[in-house]
């Protein structure tokens, strides 16, 4: 039954209303024929190659002429797609050869020759499809009786339903018998594009313009279009006329489609997706894209398009540098978007990191484990082989390759060789992978660290020693001089040193994520920074209320500064502990060192002891300002990210850097936010699929 089909309507002719096509239900190909003949279909597809050209033996088939007809061929009652139809029209063509009358033959050989003519004519026709992105070949049997066999005339035609084909695609027909009489006919025909949707840009935006009818009411969604979830769309409208749809250049990723169809009942939606080969939905695909730590052996990548990957592990070493790739011993996996994965490893450690790469380019690279093990660790990674008849060597990995322990080399691996050979046999370093082939070992170098700094303090007062000596010498003029470097390298030193203890109310997992990227960024600039995720061990063993005196007493004794960081978990502890000041002492919870600290850091506030000791912040995305009680306003109360240059001059104290330097750090400190406080902002158990995009309707042109 003739049913009208919007998007081809709009792709055939200005006036959509006009046009209908036929529709095909199923899947299968079918065959028919003209009135009088007979014709078979084979099964399958074949490999089509044409032979050389014959002389016939008589009268035989040929085709004549192509023709086609673009219908729809729907495998559900929402679900066409546009199809070919193609009709080969068949003539007869030759006669059969007279021969000589002989002698002897008589009326026997009169009955021989009427046979084969009064026979039925048999051809097997072909049929080659090619386009951009198919290729087909069928075969069609068939039979012409012997009362429609006249050389030179038309018998009639064959139709095959049909091959199938994508809009604006070029396509090309071959018809010839086989066996080959004559030269195969050639059909090339080009499908109807799309004129009526173009995507222009304008700087920073992009433009869908459709240009339809005014009378033709449709509706148009944008999706994206995965292989491993089920379709969703993210912009949806019921539109009128001519539109613009105005995206932004960064909403554009190779997988976003449009939907279109009629508003009208059982109408057929049909789907086209414009940027896959887009180089900037490319970018945008992986600027997208996020590593999200799932457990302490499970990850994923999350983006909004499937993407051809590979990830490998990596070791960061604190010092900088590029991180390591750990292969081998640990090979390469092909990464499936928005799907959890599993670490071959035992443990977990701040220093390893994921790289995920595309066509051999390195794409995102995130150590996960930095925001709940905190910042990178002075650690050296020991790669211990393992090959045959139990034969065992080990080396570390540094930025020159992996360094044999016992070697004469001259880094920092081979010098202290043994002493790591020591610390690994004496049980000092962690295990993080085991397999048939090796293990990979992280052994601390701390201590290492300090018999170094106990040379450069020797070193230090050498070189005091001298300048005492000079001054002596050249009292006037050196003592100006070393009154400003003590100024200078007291300034850095308190820059460098300062304590910051981070206060905060444990609400949920994901708002301690957040906790934990910002104490692992404040690390970075660098502050030395206490938080109790860091000390789960110290929790429980003394308790909260302990641990908090503790380590307020050594942050205020240093001249550090106490941060509390105010949410809406916080805000209630705070009213509650005001109300009734009796129950709201109870710990909440046996890591809850927020709910313990209220009964020490109110009576400051409230004596007024609050003010240079105390700094108040909160995520303005995450709470009101006007939220925060009138009582903690007594020193600055600081919204993050926003006021970030504020947060960190407030942190660093008298050592503050240049505005210049102050501006790239709190940069710094916002790009470690961001993740954290986006998947703050999600609805619970949404997954991160990158940034939130969404178009807007513009004026009707």
């Amino acid at each position: 039954m003739p049913v009208p089909w919007f998007l081809l309507s709009l792709a055939l002719g200005r006036s959509p209303v006009v046009l209908s096509l036929e529709r095909i239900v199923g899947p299968q190909d079918t065959a028919r024929c003209s009135p009088g003949l007979s014709c078979h279909l084979w099964d399958g597809d074949l490999l089509c190659l044409p032979g050389s050209i014959v002389s016939a033996p008589g009268p035989v088939l040929v085709p004549t002429r192509l023709q086609t007809e673009l219908v729809l061929r729907c495998h559900q009652e929402t679900d066409c797609d546009l199809c070919v139809r193609v009709a080969v029209h068949l003539a007869v063509r030759g006669h059969w050869e007279e021969p000589k009358d002989e002698e002897g033959l008589g009326g026997v050989a009169d009955s021989e020759r009427e046979e084969p003519r009064n026979a039925s004519l048999q051809a097997q026709v072909l049929l080659s499809f090619h386009s951009y992105t198919t290729a087909r070949c069928v075969l069609l049997e068939v039979e012409v009786p012997a009362a429609l066999v006249q050389p030179g005339q038309s018998v009639g035609s064959v139709v095959f339903d049909c091959f199938e084909a994508a809009l604006g695609a070029e396509v090309q027909i071959w018809s010839y018998t086989q066996p080959t009489y004559q030269k195969g006919l050639n059909f090339t025909q080009q499908l109807p594009a799309l004129p009526w949707l173009n995507v222009s840009a304008d700087g920073d935006t992009v433009h869908l313009v459709l240009d339809v009818s005014e009378e033709q009411h449709f509706g148009l969604s944008l999706y994206w279009n995965q292989d491993e979830s089920p379709t969703k769309p993210w912009w949806h409208r019921n539109l009128t006329g001519p539109q613009t749809i105005t995206l932004n250049h960064t909403d554009l990723v190779p997988c976003l489609c449009i939907q279109v169809w009629p508003l009208e009942p059982d109408s057929v939606r049909t789907s086209i997706c414009p940027f896959r080969k887009d180089p900037r939905a490319h970018r945008n695909l992986w600027r997208a894209a996020r590593l999200q730590l799932l457990s302490p052996r499970g990850w994923r990548l999350d983006a909004p398009c499937s993407l051809l990957a590979e990830a490998t592990l990596c070791w960061q070493a604190l010092g900088g540098g590029p991180c390591q790739p750990l292969v081998p011993p640990l090979s390469r996996e092909n990464v499936t978007v928005n799907k959890a994965l599993e670490f071959p490893l035992l443990k977990g450690h701040p220093n390893i990191c994921v790289q995920v790469s595309s066509w051999e380019k390195l794409q995102l690279q995130e150590c996960l484990w930095s925001d709940s093990l905190g910042p990178l660790k002075d650690d050296m990674l020991l790669v211990e082989t393992r090959g045959p008849q139990n034969n065992r060597s080990l080396c570390a990995l540094e930025l020159s390759g992996c360094t044999p322990l016992l070697s004469r080399a001259s880094t920092r691996a081979a010098r202290l060789g043994e002493h790591l050979l020591q610390d690994l046999q004496s049980g000092q370093c962690l295990q993080l992978w085991d397999g048939d082939l090796g293990a990979l070992w992280a052994c601390p170098m701390n201590k290492y660290t300090h018999q170094r700094w106990a040379l450069v303090w020797l070193a230090c007062l050498l070189l005091a020693a001298v300048l005492f000596l000079l001054f002596l010498l050249k009292k006037d003029h050196v003592k100006g001089w070393l009154r400003l470097l003590k100024e200078d390298f007291h300034a850095g030193a308190t820059a460098r040193s300062r304590a910051a203890l981070l206060l905060y109310s444990a609400d949920d997992e994901r708002f301690e994520r957040l906790v934990g990227a910002l104490a692992s960024a404040l690390c970075q600039l660098p502050l030395r920074v206490a938080v109790d995720l860091w000390s789960r061990r110290e929790l429980s063993a003394h308790g909260p209320l302990a641990w908090f005196h503790a380590q307020r007493r050594q942050t205020l004794q240093e001249g550090g500064v106490v941060v509390l960081l105010f949410s809406p978990g916080a805000v209630a502890l705070c009213h509650e502990w005001l109300q009734d000041r009796t129950s709201a002492s109870e710990v909440h919870s046996p890591h809850d060192a927020f709910a313990a600290s209220l009964s020490c850091v109110l009576p400051d506030f409230l004596q007024g002891r609050a003010p240079g000791r105390y700094i108040g912040a909160y995520f303005d995305s995450l709470l009101s300002p006007d939220a925060v009680p009138t009582l903690f306003r007594a020193v600055p109360v600081l919204a993050l990210p926003s006021q970030l240059p504020d947060f960190l001059r407030a942190l660093q104290g008298t050592g503050v850097p240049r505005p210049g330097r102050l501006a790239d750090k709190a940069e710094q400190v916002s790009r470690a936010l961001q993740p954290a406080l986006d998947c703050c902002l999600r609805p619970p158990g949404t997954p991160e699929t990158g940034r939130k995009m969404g178009p807007e309707a513009g004026d009707r042109t």
